[in-house]
């Protein structure tokens, strides 16, 4: 069985194209933990295909399915969410409160992130969860419903922002709700709009007042959580476009007024000379000369961003520096280790210095072949497929990584004109 594929793009680099994307991973996985909570008072509308949604969908099936079925206090249900890091947060959270005991686990990378803070803010309202194998990570053994002893929690805002929507999410279901401080500086601030929005949308009212979120018990009402197209797999499209010698390229569903964070492609593509004009139901994106004279990209707000701007930024040539990556080293992959080695397969650096990222670009050049390596990341696969534009054959490895987020992925370069051979 095949494992790579191997892009390239013949003739006039020249895209125009319509793609249809699925849903948002991140709308998709709170959408659904929210409907659980709700007894299933709310529905969700245009599910994700994302295997991590896929994955999150099973396993709530299943946690339904224990309750139902009454097990013995002595059993635990395995919970495996595999790969599935937002599941694994939301999970944590949401298992914490649920009648019964639950071993919570998943791929071996998982059990290398971070959880800690999650669960020590868990336990300072009462949740009895314990650690199987290393202090601070997966898989862990939870057994609910938590008794709650107190409303107030304090969580670091510099961290994963879905350790904060995982405690937002629950505490409607929480007999003394939620007071939850956020020391310092909140990272990924839109994702936590995010969450906060979706469950208004369903009737849970909340007080942000400064650093401090307050929900009181209630009840959720019976709605419908439609879920738009997912913005950060349009990431991918800008920049093609971006990479392209032209490109028209239209994305149904997808409005200016999104709730998902990585909606922020729009204005820092503005500076590659791609426009973003919503109409007819959606985006179209059109390539037109400019240069490119931003130095500074600031992706605290958009941390999922990153891969594909730094590539970019690197394959044009444009020395630019980043700030707001804290979170890269803990995602799929250490982020930030991987995009140094990738990217120095095309003579270009990535250097760290007191939190900032900059790019050398002094020794760029496009080899007749390059072989990308994926580290299980679905983004890296992604963010340098568009290089197909530049190099004349580009191998990415392990070519399912991309199911994750975007199972059409390869499928979708085809339409637009890449070549895609499994290889």
């Amino acid at each position: 069985m095949s494992k790579n594929v191997l892009l390239s793009f013949k003739g006039n680099k020249q895209i125009d194209t319509e793609i249809k994307l699925t849903g948002s991973k991140s709308e998709c996985n709170r959408a659904l933990i929210i409907s659980a909570l709700s007894n299933e008072n709310v529905n969700v509308e245009n599910l994700s295909v994302a295997a991590d949604t896929v994955l999150l969908v099973k396993s709530l099936k299943s946690i339904v399915e224990s309750q139902d079925l009454g097990l013995e206090t002595n059993d635990s249900r395995l919970i495996d969410i595999g790969p599935a890091g937002t599941a694994m947060r939301f999970l944590t959270a949401f298992l914490a409160i649920q009648n019964g005991k639950f071993l919570l686990t998943g791929t071996e990378r998982m059990k290398q992130r971070p959880i800690g803070i999650l669960v020590e803010a868990l336990k300072s309202i009462g949740a009895e969860i314990s650690y199987v194998e290393n202090e601070g990570f997966p898989p862990l053994q939870i057994s609910g419903p938590l008794k709650q002893t107190t409303p107030k929690v304090k969580i670091k805002g510099d961290i994963s922002s879905q350790y904060i929507s995982a405690l937002l999410m629950i505490a409607p279901n929480l007999p003394l709700g939620l007071t939850l401080e956020i020391e310092g500086e909140l990272t990924s601030k839109p994702y936590v709009e995010m969450t906060l929005a979706m469950l208004e949308q369903v009737g849970i009212r909340n007080d942000w007042f400064e650093n401090t979120i307050t929900i009181e018990p209630q009840s959720f009402n019976t709605a419908k959580l439609y879920v738009e197209p997912d913005w950060s797999a349009a990431s991918y499209w800008f920049a093609i476009a971006a990479l392209s010698d032209e490109a028209t390229i239209f994305l149904p569903g997808l409005n200016g007024y999104s709730l998902q964070g990585d909606s922020k492609i729009t204005e820092i593509m503005a500076n590659f000379g791609i426009t973003s004009q919503f109409k007819n139901g959606g985006v179209f994106l059109k390539k037109e000369p400019k240069k490119i004279e931003r130095k500074i990209f600031d992706l605290k707000e958009c941390p999922d961003l990153a891969q594909t701007i730094v590539v970019i930024c690197a394959a044009l040539g444009h020395d630019a520096t980043f700030t707001g990556l804290e979170t890269l080293k803990i995602k799929e992959t250490n982020r930030v280790l991987a995009l140094q080695q990738e990217l120095a397969k095309i003579g270009v650096k990535f250097i760290e210095k007191n939190f900032s990222y900059k790019l050398d670009c002094s020794g760029l050049h496009f080899p007749e072949k390059i072989t990308i390596n994926t580290y299980e990341d679905h983004r890296m696969a992604m963010a340098f497929a568009p290089l197909a534009l530049k190099i004349k054959e580009v191998e990415i490895e392990e070519k399912e990584v991309v199911n994750k987020s975007y199972p059409y992925f390869w499928d979708d370069l085809e339409k637009a004109g890449f070549e895609v051979a499994s290889i």
